[in-house]
């Protein structure tokens, strides 16, 4: 989104000379969208920010993808991909298992313990929640602590690497994009503030402590993934001199954080359908947070959902706090993830729909993927799934 930042030393006017103490001159790098029609900024590196020394093939962890096929929702335990203290041998990065996904969109799952290595995504941008734990963020533009309940944005080839801290595991869930992913665009001015009926602000948003210069000497090997041979590749790069070498940068392309809480929920007399609840959106997937909220107070209203088709989208809900009221007696909880594809009619499970008559406040907190192309199951999905979910609307509660 359009919203200028500056850190470090940068020169008065753009392309133009920039030196350090001794003389020598910074290299101008300009990280930008869409063939420079889009946000961009411009970074100066001590080093040639071009420079390799080696190249090689990182082999990707398995991904391989399935149809939903027979049609049938889904609930899976998330937990269940890293039992007990598996966590403290992963990496944010190499250790995600992939859930979901399609050409558009890739959901995976990590929780890890140890830092990961450099990383740079090169196929979208990646949309990451912080389910719990904590961390920083190292990029070329900065640091950003992170923790529960924060999403942080990270641009399409932001070389970057997480470090779990504290003594319990980090957990990521991560929405790896084929495109940029933006807030709603409908809270944006054709200048790209945020307008005043958005749900949140620029206020809310944290941008990197930086700049980030490293004192770490020799080769640096930056993990790549990116396309190839109409899929995903993996490369590792090695460069001369470590990447974190900015002494400044300015523009409106870099990380930032948003934290969940922040989010100010939409609500009304009558249940609100969820693009009341979006946050961010990509080429044909949106983002929506449901939030502990005061719910509808019509003197007849039903607060949880009623029953409805995705007749052009997959529904992925991600909980990760709270009591959802309308999946009470499903055996969804912290970690679930329940997906409800496009052909199938889903709502709330058996009773939840009378339970919630009366009631005033929603203590719940989930992410939520509309997807507007199938969605096909990975391999973490198969090792998670409950396989109960799709038949829980029939027995009795």
């Amino acid at each position: 989104m359009a919203y200028y930042r500056s850190a470090g030393s940068v020169p008065p006017k753009r392309h133009t000379q920039h030196r350090d103490a001794e003389g020598a001159l910074y290299f101008e790098e300009l990280m930008g969208e869409e063939g420079f029609f889009s946000d961009s900024s411009l970074l100066y590196h001590r080093h040639l920010p071009s420079a390799l020394v080696d190249s090689r093939i990182w082999a990707l962890p398995e991904d391989k993808t399935e149809p939903n096929h027979p049609l049938k929702p889904y609930h899976f335990r998330l937990h269940d991909l890293f039992p007990g203290e598996s966590w403290r041998q992963c990496d944010p990065v190499r250790d995600r298992r992939v859930v979901l996904g399609n050409a558009d969109v890739r959901i995976a799952y990590v929780a890890a313990g140890l830092p990961s290595p450099l990383y740079r995504n090169g196929i979208g941008d990646e949309c990451v929640y912080v389910e719990s734990g904590s961390g920083v963020m190292e990029s070329v533009f900065g640091s950003l602590e992170v923790g529960e309940g924060d999403y942080v944005i990270v641009p399409r080839a932001t070389t970057h690497r997480w470090l779990p801290t504290g003594d319990v595991p980090l957990r990521l869930y991560a929405i790896e994009a084929n495109s940029h992913i933006t807030p709603a665009r409908r809270y944006l001015s054709k200048y790209g503030q945020l307008l005043e009926h958005a749900p949140f602000c620029e206020r809310d948003l944290r941008g990197p402590d930086g700049p980030l210069v490293s004192d770490e000497p020799g080769e640096a090997e930056i993990y790549v993934k990116h396309r190839v041979g109409g899929g995903i590749g993996g490369t590792i790069f090695t460069t001369p001199e470590h990447p974190f070498d900015v002494v400044g940068w300015d523009g409106c392309l870099y990380p930032y954080a948003f934290n969940i809480s922040d989010y100010e929920p939409i609500t009304g007399r009558i249940h609100q359908p969820p693009p009341a609840h979006q946050v961010f959106e990509g080429n044909n997937f949106v983002i929506c947070n449901f939030v502990p909220r005061k719910v509808d107070y019509h003197p007849l209203s039903i607060p949880v959902p009623y029953y409805h088709s995705n007749v052009d989208s997959d529904e992925v809900m991600f909980y990760c706090g709270g009591d959802y009221e309308a999946r009470k007696g499903s055996g969804i909880g912290q970690g679930s993830v329940s997906l409800h594809p496009g052909g199938h009619t889903h709502g709330p499970q058996p009773g939840a729909y009378e339970r919630s008559i009366g009631a005033e406040s929603f203590d719940e907190l989930a992410v939520m993927v509309d997807t507007f192309r199938p969605l096909d199951l990975a391999e973490g999905a198969r090792a998670t799934d409950d396989h109960r979910y799709a038949w829980s609307w029939n027995r009795p509660q």
